[in-house]
């Protein structure tokens, strides 16, 4: 069975930090996250285009740049079942 990737890009913020917190508390059995800190992780982040963080990617596409909220989240698949 496949899995929604959701991807975050973060920078030891306190936002990036309140979003990570938030997307994991949202994740559904059918989520994978994972978290990458742009230090470490910057060519994976030009791949995708990252120029601000927090960011998310799902599936392999850049959907959200910025903090994000409980409804962005979840119209981009956070915590929402495959079907």
């Amino acid at each position: 069975m496949t899995k929604r990737q959701i991807e975050i890009f973060t920078a030891d913020c306190p936002l990036c930090d309140e979003t990570v917190q938030m997307v994991q508390e949202l994740t559904c059995p059918d989520c994978e996250v994972s978290v990458y800190n742009l230090r470490q992780e910057q060519e994976k982040a030009q791949q995708y285009g990252v120029n601000a963080v927090p960011a998310i990617a799902v599936n392999g596409k850049l959907v959200l740049t910025g903090k994000p909220n409980l409804e962005q989240l979840q119209a981009v698949g956070v915590g929402q079942p495959l079907n």
